[in-house]
């Protein structure tokens, strides 16, 4: 089975193509770029800057290139020739006609370019694997142990490569070799240990001295292997809120991966019985609400903004997301069987602190609106 998927991004993307000339869309690799630009601009030149010839090509005569392909072009991995974003800045500048999409895997490079050479002409989206809201209903009816264990990436659900495979596929051929291509990382047995152990840390303070002491490389290394787990759309930091209330707040950011299938990969979790026994099984449904939460924000166009709550003194709450100065608190519980107490310390935050619109209990059991939510209708809670 392989058909394309319709994306929750696509109406933002087409109505921004009317104002700006060029679109860029960035995104982890394997999260159905591609397929979404040849699906949206059907008749759009396609060129794909990971085959070596057509990168020579762009690199030797970036003006001849782009002349090749006409006036509408779809500019795959465009992060491997960053030359090109200057002349594509001096020809849509001089055509008003012509239009480009553009789409890059690295967010550190491709950015860092763009914002020298487009500004004020390009449009950026984010597509991260598919949402919940974009499943089917039988795709809906699987059991969250086994969508946490799959994943969400086209490959694993529009074309049914068993996870096991797409996985070990996945972290060899891409995880590996951009760490390698950003930091030339000498020792690939030190950074699969790191990225192992972060993954034993996702939910938790991301700690880079104490993660340094058990890889046995320096604290400003694991810092630096981090950004790169970021900016490729592996992994990313929530940071705790601040606030000048007279209590003592933690500091340390916690980790997440952007996809629970490639998570458990890293954990060694093979099936659904091992992910229903696992310790870390909170935390990966944890992993997989706040990921969700994400792509809500991206596929309406819209730059999350969250945080997490933390007192020394034990209270927490486990997200905060922040829209037009009003705050959504979140509480994330992996069991079927709402709690009264589950919201306690939503509602002590909300006692203190100015802003807040609403709070919400993320569970696995049946929705209770509007005070908890079923993870699969976690959007309709927004």
């Amino acid at each position: 089975m392989n058909k394309f998927i319709d994306r929750a991004i696509s109406s933002k993307i087409l109505a921004a193509q009317h104002y700006f000339p060029v679109i860029c869309i960035t995104g982890p690799r394997q999260s159905g770029k591609t397929s979404l630009c040849k699906n949206l601009f059907p008749g759009y030149k396609y060129v794909n800057l990971e085959n070596l010839a057509m990168r020579s090509a762009a690199i030797s005569d970036p003006i001849g290139f782009l002349n090749s392909y006409g006036s509408l072009v779809i500019i795959d991995e465009v992060q491997n020739v960053p030359q090109l974003l200057s002349m594509i800045q001096v020809r849509v500048d001089d055509d008003s006609t012509l239009r480009y999409i553009i789409t890059g895997s690295s967010n550190f490079s491709l950015m860092a370019s763009m914002s020298q050479s487009l500004a004020g002409r390009v449009a950026v989206f984010t597509l991260l694997p598919l949402s919940l809201k974009e499943l089917s209903e039988k795709q809906l009816r699987k059991s969250t142990n086994s969508l946490m264990l799959r994943g969400l990436y086209p490959g694993t659900v529009a074309k049914e490569i068993p996870h096991k495979m797409f996985f070990s596929n996945y972290y060899d051929t891409y995880v590996k070799r951009d760490v390698l291509d950003l930091l030339k990382v000498k020792n690939l047995l030190q950074f699969d240990s790191f990225i192992r152990l972060l993954a034993a840390r996702a939910g938790s303070e991301f700690n880079a001295s104490a993660l340094s002491k058990n890889v046995g490389v320096s604290s400003v290394t694991i810092a630096e292997w981090f950004s790169i787990l970021n900016t490729s759309y592996i992994a990313f930091a929530v940071r705790p809120f601040y606030t000048n209330i007279s209590k003592r707040l933690t500091k340390m950011p916690k980790v997440y991966f952007y996809d629970t299938g490639l998570l458990c990969f890293l954990l060694g979790i093979s099936s659904e019985s091992q992910l229903a026994n696992h310790p870390m099984r909170g935390a990966i449904f944890e992993n997989f609400a706040i990921s969700e939460i994400l792509k809500s924000k991206y596929n309406v166009g819209d730059e999350p903004i969250i945080n997490f709550y933390r007192e020394h003194s034990g209270k927490e709450v486990d997200l905060m997301v922040h829209t037009d100065g009003a705050i959504q608190l979140y509480e994330i519980k992996a069991g079927q069987t709402y709690q009264t107490d589950y919201s306690m310390n939503m509602k002590y935050l909300a006692s203190i602190l100015p802003g807040i619109a609403g709070s919400t209990v993320i569970y696995d059991g049946e929705s209770i609106p509007p005070i908890a939510v079923n993870i699969r209708n976690i959007i309709s809670a927004q």
